[in-house]
């Protein structure tokens, strides 16, 4: 039998450790580039919404997800005015980029794959056998994401999410009683560093009541985490080269589906590579398809995200969002089923 063909992942988050890991798993061998180091903490929901029982198996992410948090309801504010609790249509887990991260690349590691931490490798490049999955891709944007961890803080429920002056936040519970607090962010001439500057943008987009709930509760300041340049995408699939997660597209924040697609991608991509390692197909083919599977997968909740998205920022959409949600009007099973 012909040596499988190695492969190199460029960037170690979800998408890519998930890959490599399924990847070990089959004997191909796999080199993941990372420019960071684990543990660390991440801008991100820490909510995974919509991820199907069978893409856990298929990536053996049962061990990984182990202690999750299960989330069920959630509950609705809209500048700093409280809003109906409704159930979610389906359970949602919660747990920390922080511990998940580190449970992916050890779990890599155990597998034989070749885990180079603290390495960049060359953008530019696009070789066969290399894999982006780098995460989002930069550009211009007026949209920041902030984060960081609560220690003790009561919640109205599972998920409460705070809709404010072209912003909105989301707080829900994580592993060991945290409550990771992340928010989406026009940028703002806000002063401040970590979470104080988290406290100013809240005051600035008149969510002062959330930001006085805060400055009461116990604060991980070392799990404060800042990104710039968020650039919600309504594509995918249509990349140069080999992309997967948010390389590939990033969906708009609010869904809650960011983790759930990284995974789902890692599952799209495991076949064509699979295929092309063991020399059934050729690279051009295994990109292909693979681009081909991401574009059925998410360009209908890409472009479903990016048309309801205003309706979380701007003010006067927001208070017609109130409105049907105190009326027991807002659909919540059929626009799950449209962004999953």
């Amino acid at each position: 039998m012909s040596p499988l063909q190695p492969l190199e992942i460029v960037g170690g988050g979800l998408a890519g450790l998930a890959l490599g890991g399924a990847l070990r798993r089959e004997g191909v061998p796999v080199t993941i580039c990372e420019a960071g180091d684990y543990p660390r903490h991440r801008v991100c929901g820490e909510f995974i919404s919509g991820l199907a029982p069978a893409t856990i198996r298929r990536l053996g992410l049962e061990p990984m997800l182990e202690g999750s948090c299960r989330h069920r309801s959630v509950a609705w504010f809209f500048q700093n005015q409280a809003g109906p609790r409704q159930r979610l249509p389906a359970d949602a887990l919660g747990i920390s980029r922080h511990r998940l991260d580190k449970r992916l690349a050890d779990s890599f590691r155990a597998a034989g794959g070749n885990l180079r931490v603290r390495t960049r490798a060359d953008l530019r490049a696009a070789p066969v056998g290399r894999v982006f999955a780098t995460g989002r891709v930069a550009g211009r944007s007026p949209w920041i994401g902030l984060k960081f961890h609560a220690l003790a803080l009561p919640l109205a429920a599972d998920l409460e999410v705070h809709l404010g002056k072209e912003a909105y936040v989301g707080l829900s519970g994580v592993e060991d009683g945290r409550v990771n607090v992340c928010g989406f962010f026009h940028r703002r001439p806000a002063r401040g560093t970590g979470t104080d500057l988290f406290r100013a943008y809240l005051v600035a987009a008149g969510l002062g009541a959330l930001a006085e709930r805060i400055a009461a509760a116990p604060l991980d300041a070392a799990s404060f985490s800042a990104v710039a340049g968020l650039v919600v995408d309504r594509a995918a699939g249509r990349q140069t080269g080999f992309r997967i997660g948010d390389a590939c597209a990033m969906i708009a924040p609010f869904t809650g589906d960011g983790m759930a697609m990284a995974f789902q991608g890692a599952e799209a991509a495991l076949d064509p590579l699979l295929a092309y390692a063991r020399g059934q197909s050729d690279w051009a083919a295994a990109t292909a398809a693979t681009a081909e599977a991401l574009r059925r997968r998410f360009h209908r909740r890409l472009g479903s995200a990016s048309a309801l998205h205003p309706f979380l920022l701007r003010p006067g959409r927001q208070r017609w969002l109130a409105a049907a949600a105190r009326a027991r009007l807002l659909p919540l099973g059929p626009l799950y089923s449209i962004l999953h």
